[in-house]
């Protein structure tokens, strides 16, 4: 299942809910009448789009990591490394390597 339209979908969720919160706070302060919809308060309504805020940075990270991770693992490690298996973190082999004056001393 492709990430990005779930992700999309969170966003839209959050920026959505917290928009209707706004909109039902100023009617609030702005009137007599509290009027809920379906049940839930502005802080409601806050607290769901941070939720699905929250959940949209989760799955966008995520997707990242497993998009990236197969480059970290095979340009991981320099040769003279101690663990070949790259399972313990290292000096990565993109890092600057030593100047040449500094291996023969001038």
């Amino acid at each position: 299942m492709p990430m990005l339209p779930l992700i999309d979908l969170l966003i839209l969720l959050g920026w959505t809910s917290m928009m209707v919160g706004a909109v039902q706070k100023a009617f609030w302060i702005t009137t007599s009448y509290t009027w809920k919809i379906v049940g839930l308060t502005p802080s409601d309504f806050l607290v769901a789009a941070g939720v699905c805020l929250l959940f949209a940075l989760t799955l966008a990270a995520r997707a990242w990591v497993k998009v990236n991770e197969p480059k970290m693992l095979t340009h991981g490690r320099r040769a003279d490394a101690a663990d070949p298996a790259g399972l313990e973190v290292g000096e990565w082999r993109n890092a600057p390597a030593e100047r040449p004056e500094a291996a023969t001393g001038r």
